[in-house]
């Protein structure tokens, strides 16, 4: 009686390495599920709204703080309506010409930046839309993991059935970085220029969209040769992009 109360399992064995492995195995599953519903939901209350960070601008203060303990990020939420068409039109030329169009991936953009990347040697051009850009920005860290695409790419078929391109852009113009602590649309015409983010004229919204790929360094270097060319080119072509 007393053996059947303590041993109601007499002939149980230990479990092996395949019921270990198989039982680590569900639990990163549910993990993983439990995180995409976690980003789920994130990007449904940002239907109605704003984001009041992201985690790559989290990223960057907890660098600067590094040195400035008491140092903030320069940023602040303004609507869609209250940004200059000329800088949505210079971003769009900019970063990603067909953005009313694709459905969150440029599949040409991306093979001719891989031909251009191998031409090269190396990685000299990218691919992303502004929806994966903005995937990146809001959730992923600047650390590159093994997994980062493909997280990316999840992220943003979510960003793209949830949300409209207009409330896309409007986010992404809002969180991204444009210098050192300095983001979102209005802090930049601020920080650059002394006016709001509705007040950029042509030349300076397609100079602040000719900034995106390295803004801290341009924040030091804001008149080489390279972003005045840039500059012009981004202007010349903002009259074919189309907004939302």
């Amino acid at each position: 009686m007393i053996r059947w109360i303590f041993n109601t399992r007499p002939n149980a064995r230990p479990m092996g390495l395949g019921g270990l492995f198989k039982r680590a195995f569900v639990l990163f599953f549910a993990f993983v599920l439990l995180y995409q519903l976690w980003i789920f939901l994130h990007i449904c209350w940002w239907i109605k709204f704003n984001p009041s960070s992201s985690a790559f601008m989290e990223d960057r203060l907890e660098t600067i703080q590094e040195t400035r303990p008491d140092a903030e990020l320069k940023h602040k939420w303004v609507d869609y309506a209250k940004i200059s068409n000329h800088l949505k039109r210079a971003v769009i030329a900019s970063e990603d010409s067909k953005f009313s169009q694709h459905d969150g991936f440029d599949w040409e953009g991306i093979e001719k930046a891989y031909e251009k990347n191998l031409k090269k040697g190396k990685i000299v051009a990218g691919g992303s839309t502004i929806s994966q850009q903005l995937a990146k920005n809001l959730f992923l860290s600047s650390k590159r993991t093994p997994w980062r695409k493909a997280e990316e790419a999840v992220i943003t078929v979510m960003l793209e059935k949830m949300l409209t391109k207009r409330r896309i852009l409007e986010i992404y113009l809002n969180v991204i970085e444009w210098g050192n602590g300095i983001f979102g649309a209005e802090a930049a015409a601020r920080h650059y220029f002394k006016t709001s983010a509705g007040g950029l004229g042509k030349t300076q919204a397609a100079k602040l969209a000719a900034m995106i790929p390295n803004p801290r360094f341009y924040d030091k270097h804001r008149s080489t040769r390279y972003l005045n060319r840039r500059t012009a080119t981004i202007q010349a072509r903002m009259r074919f992009a189309e907004i939302p």
